[in-house]
């Protein structure tokens, strides 16, 4: 499920400053490439027993991500339930405080990049 209202989209900033805001924030750069980031937040349902991941896709505009300061571009974030052995399914619904709690830490983030 994509999440369009966060204002996380478009927003830029140098790759040491996210990595250091998204680590105070709970998210580690899992996926990364030369010229994009994906970086991960997980959070657990309690009622239901499921992992669902918040992820945040981003892309280098300017330098390579060795450099801590390349500067990225955020360009989606979405929100997935986890499935064996370590996929994610972006079509299943999301509980709500699932849901909720996603855009609050979407929103401090947020916060720490701007």
């Amino acid at each position: 499920m994509l999440l369009d209202n966060t204002g996380l989209n478009g927003i830029r900033s140098d790759l040491g400053h996210f990595d250091e805001s998204g680590d105070k924030v709970g998210f580690v750069r899992w996926q990364w490439e030369y010229r994009r980031a994906t970086y991960d937040l997980k959070l657990h349902d309690r009622s239901g027993g499921q992992d669902y991941y918040l992820r945040i896709s981003t892309r280098a505009i300017e330098g390579k991500l060795e450099n801590p300061d390349a500067i990225l571009e955020v360009e989606a974030v979405y929100i997935g339930r986890a499935t064996f052995p370590h996929g994610l399914d972006y079509e299943s619904p999301i509980p709500q405080p699932v849901l909720d709690a996603a855009k609050q830490r979407a929103q401090d983030l947020k916060k720490l990049l701007s």
